[in-house]
């Protein structure tokens, strides 16, 4: 296409709903099969020029690039051009919180891409190819190099990629991801920008509907971290929750980055015919309406389309143009942005990309850290930027020392074990201990099993349970003063506690391998629990695991008003028995019935109130020697409910006893014939018991409960 004139510039008319209406998809931003917009960049530099001082900016800096183009600024293509490159990840602890391997793989990409070391640059269609002498719009290398960073803008030497965590990871609003970041990080709190010069990379877990965003070079944004790559965590690299299809999402962005519009021109409109006649102020790229699929025979503007170019939407791309490499080149050559500060050898140096790697930190992470006993622990060296030699240090495992840079190690005796690694790059060393690093759970309880949190001063530190404290505020522990008909009860301090926060108690195993009965095993709890206001939608998931916690499922999720329909505008304490709800979870299935049995009950905040938990209780069959007291002569069940109804995997039987009672539950077919009994050791108060109906066939069922002799039936659908 034509080069772009100066006169050409203007605000660009685009509806800026998107940005209003939060996660709203344009659906012809789309790729084909995909759920996000693929880039929202031109869109993202369209809102900048709704302001007339970015706009009078932006103009300026297109004067500037013209000037320096005519007076050849910079080298030529032949000498390498070297970005430091720094990528922040953003997670909340969810599937967002990808590896640093999935990191390493996107970053490997984007150099391949870059040099051209893509197998897949010789396959591009004839009219394009390398061997083609005629064609004008050929693959090119661009002889850009990007390096990971080493150096913070303090001077703390680091990996190369931070680690945030916050519920920010999923938002529309990049300014405060970016804030986030900044302010939040694991290597350097501050402005990644100023004196140094880096590509900033954020990658989140949601960022406005888009895989992917960034803006063109400017002075209005300068070269501070407004002016980064926002990048969806499956978009980035090949592996982990990304794919090959996802994968050059990135290289497409840093070409944003570095000054190139889209194929068709500075838009986010795909497909539309009228980008004929704009334009990507490249010579060699043939006009074209752009596609979202690999389309190779796409001729709408005259000429077949360079569909597999990187600046296209499709999934086949592969190549940049020379005309596009030059304008890279252009803009790291430009002082626009700060883009030519990026590879100067002070920068280099200053950032720690300059190539002289040392060993700076040793470091190292465990596959899992709480294990069964006699089991195996994965450890990975994570030391940086340089290292040859290991010397590791394992209390309580065996083998207890290692030289290799990722030993296996078997811990068999319960207890919490410190790990020591010691890395060298053969004239530096440096060490790393984790104290109580690692939990070996202690023999599996068997039954009847009661855990009223007694014996217990602190959860801190213990082999028997295990607290996850994700966001570093409240966490469970003991409190003294308040529980069920005793002293002490599991607190969580949720009262003042950020949205978003996740804190989860795990057991140690119990052994249900020797349960024969015919009936379901039960799970049994008590829990005490207000809203902070009425709008609170707080979550409370219990898991159970059927080998030893490596893996889980969640058998039970209560939230908002079905976990507490009452509000204190204080932070709440329970004061009486009736404050206490009663779950009984029959839905321990027979596959769980090992000797490694485990369950975490999982808190999920939304700026409620404080959370209690009491009287776990585990048992089959007939009443067990637990906490059941005081059972009166005569049943009277109150307020008894079904719900969902009709139900599909679960239904939630509801109910109220003046006293602790024995309950027996059982589900009828229409013929009458019982199908499903159930044993319940119910107490005083509200008791809500779990039944699971994920093997019963569609149709009608009855619900028989029986306390003290005295039944009540209730109809149910299963659907």
């Amino acid at each position: 296409m034509k080069k772009l004139l100066l006169s050409s510039i203007g605000v660009l008319f685009i509806s800026l709903s998107l940005f209003a209406q939060g996660q709203q998809i344009d659906k012809s931003n789309a790729r084909d099969g995909e759920d996000v917009e693929y880039c929202l960049t031109h869109k993202k530099n369209a809102a900048l020029k709704l302001d007339p001082q970015a706009m009078l900016s932006l103009a300026k800096d297109e004067i500037i690039r013209q000037q320096e183009a005519n007076s050849n600024v910079g080298e030529g293509k032949a000498v390498i051009k070297y970005i430091p490159v720094v990528f922040h990840l953003m997670h909340n602890n969810g599937v967002e919180k990808i590896s640093d391997e999935q990191i390493l793989d996107a970053f490997d990409i984007l150099n391949r891409d870059y040099a051209m070391l893509n197998s897949d640059a010789n396959s591009v269609h004839n009219d394009f190819s390398l061997t083609n002498g005629s064609a004008t719009c050929q693959p090119s290398v661009a002889d850009i190099q990007f390096v990971l960073a080493t150096k913070a803008p303090d001077g703390t030497c680091f990996s190369g990629i931070t680690h945030t965590v916050s519920p920010l990871s999923y938002s529309d609003d990049g300014t405060a991801q970016k804030n986030a970041i900044k302010f939040g990080n694991d290597v350097y709190q501050g402005e990644w920008g100023g004196s140094r010069y880096y590509l900033n990379i954020y990658i989140c877990g949601e960022i406005g509907g888009a895989a992917g965003y960034t803006y063109n070079p400017s002075n209005w944004l300068g070269s501070g971290m407004d002016n980064g790559i926002w990048i969806l965590h499956n978009y980035v690299g090949s592996i982990g929750t990304s794919t090959t299809y996802s994968s050059r999402a990135l290289t497409h962005e840093v070409g944003h980055w570095l000054n190139l519009d889209h194929t068709w021109g500075p838009n986010n409109n795909p497909g539309n015919a009228s980008s004929c006649s704009d334009d990507d102020a490249v010579t060699d790229t043939p006009n074209t309406i752009g596609v979202t699929s690999c389309a190779l025979n796409e001729n709408t503007c005259g000429p077949r389309a360079n569909v597999e170019n990187y600046m296209d939407y499709s999934y086949c791309s592969k190549m940049f143009s020379a005309g596009q490499v030059t304008r890279m080149r252009n803009s790291l050559n430009s002082s626009v942005g700060g883009r030519n500060q990026l590879g100067t050898v002070s920068n280099l140096t200053n950032t720690g990309a300059d190539g002289n790697l040392y060993l700076c930190k040793a470091d190292f992470e465990a596959d899992k850290r709480t294990i069964c006993a006699g089991n195996s622990i994965q450890f990975t060296d994570n030391s940086y930027n340089q290292v040859n030699g290991w010397t590791w240090t394992f209390t309580g495992g065996t083998p207890a020392t290692s030289s290799v840079q990722d030993p296996l190690i078997t811990y068999n005796t319960p207890g919490l074990y410190t790990v020591t690694l010691t890395a060298t790059d053969g004239s530096l060393n440096d060490g790393e201990t984790k104290t109580q690093y690692i939990r070996v759970l202690p023999s599996s309880s068997s039954l009847p099993f009661l855990e009223g949190f007694e014996n217990y001063s602190t959860l801190s530190n213990i082999e028997e349970w295990e607290v996850e404290n994700i966001g570093n505020n409240a966490k469970f522990d003991i409190i003294s003063t308040t529980g069920h008909s005793s002293a002490k009860s599991s607190k969580l301090a949720n009262f003042g506690q950020p949205s978003g926060e996740v804190d989860e108690l795990i057991s140690a195993p119990v052994n249900l391998s020797g349960v024969t009965s015919t009936t379901n095993m039960t799970l049994s709890f008590r829990y005490a629990y207000r809203q902070r206001s009425a709008s609170n939608v707080e979550y409370l998931k219990v898991f159970i695991s059927a080998n030893c916690g490596d893996t889980w499922v969640q058998r039970k999720t209560l939230s908002g008003t079905t976990l507490g329909n009452q509000t204190s505008t204080s932070s709440w304490t329970p004061s009486s028995d009736a404050d206490w709800t009663t779950v009984h979870m029959t839905n321990v299935t027979s596959s769980y019935w090992v000797d490694n049995f485990r369950y975490k009950f999982r808190f999920e905040s939304d700026g409620g109130n404080n959370f209690y938990l009491d009287n776990i209780n585990i048992y089959e069959g007939a009443p067990s020697d637990d906490f059941v007291s005081g059972v009166s002569e005569l049943g009277e069940i109150e307020g008894l409910s079904l719900y969902p109804n009709p139900a599909d995997n679960e239904l939630n039987v509801k109910f109220n006893l003046q006293s602790n009672e024995t309950v027996y539950v059982s589900v009828m077919d229409v013929t009458g014939k019982s199908i499903q009994n159930n044993v319940i050791n119910a107490n005083v108060g509200s008791n809500l018991v779990l039944m699971n109906t994920s093997t019963l066939s569609n149709g009608m069922y009855f619900l028989n409960i029986t306390v003290g002799g005295i039944s009540q039936v209730k109809q149910f659908i299963v659907k």
